[in-house]
Order: structure tokens, then C-alpha cells, then sequence
């Protein structure tokens, strides 16, 4: 497993590579899918079945984690290889429910900064209907040297 000491030597390719993927992080066990990665808008798919409460509803705190990865992944693209991401602040207004198929996820800059970023986060349904809106805001800070 890579580690954040590591990541200073990796390529951006590598580095988009590595954030989504493997042993059994979140974003596996999730369903997460990235669909679209740059700083300025990242785009990922994920499943509702398996991230429902007991009710058969699209879990709040699955659209959170959605949202919490865009944000995240956008924010590290923005400030690799000198900086790295860590979330300060995150809300979500829950707008309808979602039973089946799957959600999208589109996070869309509106700060990238020397010390902090700030997403908006929409999150619709397979008709295009808002099931979620978040906003991120991350810190930007000093990488780890090797």
C-alpha cells in the first residue's frame, strides 16, 4: 500500500490511479466509479443497491461519502505534488430519495486556493433528478517529505 510519503513521487496518471482504487478502501465497498477526474469537476457513478438503510433508501451518509470523494479527489489533483487534501467542512441537503439504479455524482470547484478548496456536489438520479446537494471544503497542506 502506497503511502502519503510516497505520493510525492508519482505522476498525476499515477496519482489518479491510485486515489479510487484498492484494498478495500470506502470507494471499493461503495461502488464508486470515476467517470470524469480534473481539479476544476470530477464525475463518478455510484450504486444504489448496497448503500441503502433499512427502509430501501439511498443512505444519506453514502451520498456523503459520494460527495466527500469528489471533493477530495479534485482537491488533491489540485494541490499535488506541494500539497495534500484533508476535509474541513462538509453539509448535504437531502432532496428526494433514490430506491434503485444508480447515482450520479458532479463536484464543481468554486475555490481552488493556496491553503483550501470548496466544492459544490450534485448528486441526481439515473432521470437527472437532485437526490443530493453538498459542498466540501478542504485544507491544503504542506506534503510530507520522504
Amino acid at each position: 500500500m502506497t503511502t502519503p510519503q510516497t505520493l510525492a513521487g508519482m505522476s498525476v496518471e499515477e496519482l489518479v490511479a491510485f486515489l479510487p482504487q484498492g484494498n478495500g478502501r470506502l470507494n471499493d465497498k461503495m461502488g464508486v466509479q470515476l467517470v470524469e477526474v480534473a481539479a476544476e469537476r470530477v464525475v463518478a457513478t455510484m450504486p444504489v443497491e448496497g448503500n441503502t438503510q433499512p427502509f430501501g433508501l439511498l443512505h444519506g451518509g453514502a451520498s456523503v461519502v459520494l460527495a466527500e470523494t469528489l471533493g477530495s479527489i479534485g482537491s488533491a489533483i489540485h494541490a499535488y505534488p506541494a500539497k495534500i487534501a484533508v476535509g474541513v467542512d462538509i453539509n448535504a441537503t437531502h432532496h428526494r430519495a433514490a430506491t434503485s439504479g444508480t447515482v450520479t455524482g458532479v463536484a464543481t470547484a468554486i475555490h481552488l486556493g493556496r491553503s483550501s478548496t470548496s466544492y459544490d456536489i450534485v448528486i441526481t438520479d439515473e432521470q437527472g433528478r437532485r437526490v443530493c446537494t453538498s459542498r466540501i471544503t478542504c485544507a491544503l497542506l504542506d506534503a510530507p517529505t520522504a
